[in-house]
């Protein structure tokens, strides 16, 4: 069998994903410690809401570092290692490429204290839970549709396709997570708040008392 057009993990690969295992582990404890009283389903929110802090911070804090002193292509050391491995599949990220370092400061700095202020509403249930939990995904969807849509309209010059691990796993896999969670997180608030909106507009009115009731209507 032809091997050629097989995808090969390198070293750098495997490592990668290594790591990605680890922040997963680290948030999977991060919820299990302090989300043990919530719900399932705020469980597994918060399991992502970790991650997503730990992403932004340990991954894409250093690539702006990096974007903002030099470039990662000119970087050494082991996160350089990995966004340039990235950077096979999407060269943007190699040069720092203005819109790209644009979307990944607001991402680093706004993202992630929306996420932690999200947690701590989350767990210790919050009215302002769903206000933060919408404006967090608006933003997570608003930063991915603004690192591709530029470089589509130019007819994807600098993304490599024809690789199927750059294409499938770098590209589709781990920037379509911050494309199917937040848009999940979307309906869980439509729905809550739906709920909440339909079970105030069937409670009796507040202000009623006992004087308003047939029986005291019969007596006059």
């Amino acid at each position: 069998m032809d091997s050629d057009g097989l995808p090969a993990l390198s070293l750098v690969s495997l490592l990668s994903l290594l790591g990605c295992g680890v922040q997963v582990l680290a948030a999977a404890f991060l919820a299990h410690r302090y989300g043990g009283r919530s719900s399932p389903v705020d469980r597994w929110i918060l399991l992502w809401l970790f991650y997503d802090v730990i992403v932004h911070l340990t991954l894409e804090g250093p690539f702006v570092y990096m974007s903002l002193v030099g470039t990662v292509e000119t970087s050494e050391g082991p996160l350089a290692e990995l966004w340039k491995e990235y950077g096979k599949a999407d060269s943007r990220w190699l040069v720092s490429d203005p819109t790209i370092v644009s979307v990944e400061i607001l991402t680093v700095v706004l993202d992630s204290l929306l996420a932690l202020l999200l947690i701590h509403a989350v767990l210790n249930d919050k009215y302002y839970r769903h206000f933060l939990q919408v404006t967090l995904s608006v933003c997570e969807l608003y930063g991915g549709w603004m690192t591709f849509c530029p470089d589509w309209l130019q007819g994807s010059p600098h993304l490599d396709t024809s690789n199927p691990l750059y294409l499938w796993l770098y590209l589709v896999f781990f920037n379509g997570l911050w494309v199917l969670v937040p848009v999940l997180l979307l309906v869980q608030s439509w729905l809550v708040s739906a709920a909440s909106m339909r079970s105030e507009t069937q409670a009796p009115p507040t202000g009623s008392s006992s004087r308003d009731g047939p029986a005291h209507r019969k007596q006059l």
